[in-house]
Formats: structure tokens, sequence, C-alpha cells
């Protein structure tokens, strides 16, 4: 078993930040297209500290937080949440609302909350925050990818040019060779031959080679 030496997040967090815009137009296009492009945006990963400061920072999930501009000429902010180690969380829910009100309420600014959940439970997709009380009704709906479920678009992982389905194939392979270092090193071989395979440039091949080569972890 060689799953216990792969560390999940600093990969996560690179290839997000390398190809942002990617990110956004392959997991969560309703979010992409509302984004002005052309201007720049900005990775604020202090902000984090100031919207939990007391968290512990574990293994197990990745935030990334980014400063856009939107078509509409309004400044906003994405929250990105990816659950990377793969273990239902009880309190995952709660804590985008948490993060996605103290945002907001630090900046006045419009908060688009996204998740990336890269667990193995089928049944385990938590979309949505919310409570009543006396009257008073709270909600938050975000936008939830179930990485599970591209296994069974394995076709048009393959067909896709977005540099994420690369990453999305990593991913699935990584966890169905945890046991099979052998099968794993032909996957990872496959996977680094279909960066040149797909045309990409000298940036995606390396930046995508450093995800697929972290994760991908192999015995000496």
């Amino acid at each position: 078993m060689i799953e216990q030496f792969t560390d999940y997040d600093s990969p996560w967090k690179e290839v997000i930040e390398s190809f942002f815009p990617r990110f956004l137009e392959y997991f969560f296009p309703d979010a992409y297209i509302v984004i002005d492009w052309e201007r720049d945006y900005e990775f604020l990963d202090t902000e984090l500290q100031q919207l939990e400061p007391d968290a512990e920072i574990g293994k197990r999930l990745v935030d990334k937080v980014a400063k856009v501009w939107l078509l509409d000429g309004e400044e906003a902010w994405v929250l990105i949440h990816v659950e990377v180690q793969g273990q239902y969380d009880s309190n995952f829910a709660e804590r985008m609302y948490t993060y996605n009100y103290r945002l907001f309420d630090r900046h006045k600014k419009q908060v688009i909350s996204l998740a990336v959940l890269a667990d193995e439970s089928a049944s385990w997709r938590p979309s949505s925050y919310n409570y009543q009380l006396g009257g008073c009704a709270v909600s938050l709906v975000f936008p939830t990818v179930k990485l599970l479920d591209y296994e069974a678009q394995w076709e048009s992982l393959e067909q896709s040019t977005n540099p994420f389905s690369i990453v999305v194939m990593a991913h699935l392979r990584t966890k169905t060779t945890n046991r099979n270092p052998l099968f794993r090193l032909q996957w990872k071989l496959s996977l680094v031959r279909s960066l040149f395979e797909r045309g990409y440039d000298r940036e995606y091949i390396l930046g995508l080679f450093r995800f697929i080569d972290w994760v991908m972890v192999l015995p000496e």
C-alpha cells in the first residue's frame, strides 16, 4: 500500500493557482462565465487565516480565496474548498457557510463558494447549509463537484483538452492503484505521455507533470 505517503493538498493548491480560469471553466462553468478574465485576479491566502484564525492546518482540506472582477464591473470573491483526502466531514457544509458570511462581512462584496469532493462515498454530496428558528431562515446553496462521478465519464476525460481532465484522471488512478504500484507506474507513464499528445505548451506540461508526479507516488 502506497497511499499513506501521498501528499494531496500541496499539488491541488498549486494546480488551482496555475490554471485558475481553466479550473472554473471545467468544474464550475456558471462561475466562469460571470468573471471578467481580461482583468487580473489575485489569490489571498492570508484571508483564510483571518476568516478562521484558530483553525488547525491539516492535510485534508484545500482552501483558496481569489479576488476577481465580474463582467458587470463589480469586485467579488471566489472561495474554493477542495476536500482532498477523501474523508467524510460532517461539518463541511457549515464550514462553507461560515467562510462565506465571514468573507462577505469583512469586505461587503459578493462571494462565490465552490466545493470539490475527492472522497469515495457516492452518497456524501453536501450542497447547502441552512437552519430555521423563530420564523427566521438562513441558507447557503453552493455548487459541488464529485470527482468520483468522472469515473463513469472516462472517455470524455480522454477527449477533453482542459488541463483539469488530466488532474481528474490522475486523481482517480491514484485511488485505484493504491495497492498496485506497477499498475500505477503504467498509468503515470500513460498520463505523462498524453500531455504531449494533447499538444499542451511548456507551461501546461510542466505544471501538470508536477501534479501527476506529486500525487502518483511510487516506491523507490
